[in-house]
């Protein structure tokens, strides 16, 4: 089983470029070199730091460090948590899906 290798998110409140409002963005499965500079414990707790230096590099429209500083909170913490997943290798992802699956 893979995981996918980009991930849509849809923003409860829109970032606001000029006459322009971003409603969604598309995250890139990170790769080694965007990774340069970041700790992998520091983006997989999704620390503000650490995703404001990530995504401009994965994500698309790119979002900057300014509009990150004023991105709702909640979009913030959607954001840093679809991050963290990519860092889930795919068998362990699968094996929680089925352990959280109720049987009878």
């Amino acid at each position: 089983m893979t995981k996918p290798d980009f991930k849509t998110i849809v923003l409860d409140q829109p970032i606001q470029r000029g006459d322009n409002q971003i409603s969604e963005i598309t995250l890139r499965r990170p790769l080694g070199g965007d990774l340069r500079g970041l700790t992998l414990i520091d983006v997989s707790m999704a620390k503000v730091d650490a995703l404001s230096t990530l995504l401009p590099r994965i994500t698309t429209p790119v979002i900057h460090g300014n509009d990150i500083k004023g991105m709702d909170a909640a979009d913030l913490m959607d954001i840093g948590l679809e991050v963290a997943d990519f860092f889930t290798k795919a068998k362990f992802a699968a094996k929680a899906d089925s352990d959280a699956t109720p049987t009878e």
